[in-house]
């Protein structure tokens, strides 16, 4: 990631932290971080990787859009690429990604917020996602739905893969 992407995401870290009314001490033993990794992330000058940012999000309990909304471009490592599209400001909250796995790409995907789903629909290539005790080959245009609560995998075969994911978390209580 760039700098200006860096600063942005750091600064959204920080903000959701503060909100939260947590110190960067908890935030980063929560998160599995060192606090000083997660100071120089908060700075701008950390390069985190997705499963770090997912995990930040897990801890904050906020939608992963929520970090890198303010990030308008391309988020990638290990030959897989996701990009918000758009969020949704309902109950429940979607955010909708863009997503490229490279070929023989095997994705982990730890534990999302609980009460989380995911919908993939292939748009290229192939692919065989989901729980990972349940993964499913997909089939273009086709959509599969599954539990984002728990450890999730995307992988691919010898070809590029090309997929919307649209990312619903749970229903929250509203108070009025």
């Amino acid at each position: 990631m760039n700098k200006p992407i860096l600063g942005s995401l750091g600064r959204n870290i920080q903000k959701m932290r503060m909100a939260k009314g947590l110190s960067l001490s908890q935030l980063a033993l929560d998160a599995g971080l060192a606090k000083s990794n997660l100071s120089r992330i908060e700075q701008g000058e950390g390069n985190p990787t997705l499963e770090t940012i997912w995990r930040l999000a897990v801890q904050l309990n906020v939608p992963f859009g929520d970090l890198v909304a303010t990030v308008e471009s391309t988020l990638g490592e290990n030959g897989v690429q996701v990009r918000l599209i758009d969020q949704g400001e309902d109950n429940p909250r979607l955010d909708v990604y863009w997503m490229s796995c490279a070929p023989n790409t095997i994705k982990q995907s730890e534990p999302h917020i609980a009460g989380t789903t995911e919908t993939i629909t292939l748009i290229s290539g192939k692919l065989l996602a989901g729980e990972n005790n349940d993964l499913r080959h997909l089939e273009i245009g086709k959509a599969h739905t599954f539990a984002a609560d728990v450890p999730h995998s995307y992988q691919t075969d010898d070809s590029w893969a090309t997929l919307m994911m649209v990312i619903t978390y749970s229903k929250q209580d509203v108070s009025i």
